[in-house]
């Protein structure tokens, strides 16, 4: 029978990033031979994954890349079945080795059946899959390009690329910034303009639908009624339904014994408050229009604005 030294030991681990006991053990049942311990590693981790196919994998590790020159970036989550394993310091080596790899390819497909050191890496999730103990598997994919991209990672649990139309001064600032929005705030699309009338349409039968029914349980408790929208997206907001606003808002503030004198001085926020209001659609999905969250009193576009480009992209990803 073969010796099994600490430096074969370490070897295999290096090969595989499997546990030292479990390289010992693989290597003492291969009497020795590296390529059959390897295979016996691999061969456990398949069993493994065959049995926790079924688990739940919404813990992990969200990481991202960008290139030298700062024309494209990926993100993924590696995902696994605990927090424990997430935070794992070799689990998270391991999702940012895949994340510099998974920059070359275009699609989560073309990836997962590329080469990672002699297998694919849908092997090597497999692979380690049997060194962990827990289902592993690639979760979110994206890849974006553009003039210049930046990244923005989230406590290793949501990440985000932004590109924009030139490479300027302060590039980096503006690409983490709006990466850190998208990250906290998601969006769907960048304007409401790129939304369709249709959709809006539905949309908001759909809310309609959901406040009228609250609002009937509501009414049998005696608890005060939500208001029903009428409005959800600035492409609703007509020069004429604007003009509507100005003229109630107007109306309020005589009730209110206003002088008329002052009223040009709160017009404009009554009106400001109006749009905010009917525009829940536009705030949650389309990123230009969002509150800025580093300052909630511009908007996006406001941002960007200040720059002198524009936003070409952006790409998110979340664990969970």
């Amino acid at each position: 029978m073969a010796t099994i030294t600490a430096a074969d030991v370490n070897k295999l681990r290096q090969l595989t990033g499997a546990g030292m006991m479990d390289c010992k053990k693989a290597l003492v049942e291969a009497e020795g031979d590296f390529d059959k311990a390897i295979q016996n590693l691999r061969e456990k981790g398949q069993k493994v994954a065959a049995n926790r196919s079924d688990r739940e994998s919404s813990e992990g590790a969200a990481v991202s890349f960008i290139n030298a020159d700062n024309t494209k970036g990926a993100i993924i989550t590696l995902n696994c079945e605990t927090d424990f394993v997430g935070k794992n310091e070799a689990f998270v080596a391991l999702a940012k080795d895949l994340v510099e790899r998974a920059i070359n390819f275009s699609s989560k497909e073309e990836f997962l059946a590329s080469d990672f050191n002699g297998i694919t890496v849908a092997e090597k999730l497999i692979e380690q899959t049997g060194v962990i103990g827990e289902k592993i598997e690639i979760g979110g994919f994206e890849i974006l390009e553009g003039a210049f991209v930046g990244s923005y990672v989230h406590v290793n649990k949501i990440a985000a690329l932004t590109a924009i139309s030139a490479k300027v001064d302060n590039a980096e600032t503006l690409t983490k910034d709006i990466s850190m929005q998208v990250a906290s705030m998601g969006a769907d699309t960048l304007s409401y303009k790129d939304f369709d009338p249709a959709f809006v349409a539905s949309e908001l039968a759909a809310r309609i639908a959901v406040i009228e029914k609250e609002n009937e349980e509501a009414a049998r408790l005696g608890k005060t009624l939500k208001n029903v929208p009428k409005y959800i997206s600035f492409s609703q907001l007509t020069p004429e339904v604007i003009k509507q606003a100005e003229e109630d808002a107007k109306a309020e503030l005589k009730a209110e014994g206003k002088p008329e004198a002052i009223w040009d001085k709160i017009l404009p926020g009554k009106v400001a408050r109006f749009i905010s209001d009917n525009t829940t659609l536009d705030q949650e999905k389309a990123l230009l229009d969002q509150n800025f969250i580093k300052d909630d009193s511009k908007k996006v576009a406001d941002y960007v604005k200040g720059f002198n480009v524009e936003i070409t992209g952006f790409k998110r990803v979340s664990l969970g």
